[in-house]
């Protein structure tokens, strides 16, 4: 019984929701500018990969 309530459940969940197909549609974040894409991913992965260096210099350097 309840099996069969979440099944119709998702079922009508997935009919009434409207989106666009396509490539890049489905991202929360603009592909159509490359370059503004480009920069985004930089930011975004620099920051990630330089963030444990700045915070070792930061205790290095700390009195």
């Amino acid at each position: 019984m309840l099996g069969a309530t979440v099944r119709r459940f998702a079922t009508s969940a997935i009919r009434r929701s409207h989106y666009e197909d396509g490539l890049g549609k489905n991202v929360p974040f603009s592909v159509e500018n490359k370059w503004r894409l480009l920069g985004l991913m930089v930011v975004f992965f620099g920051s990630g990969f330089t963030f444990p260096f700045i915070i070792v210099r930061h205790q290095l350097l700390k009195k």
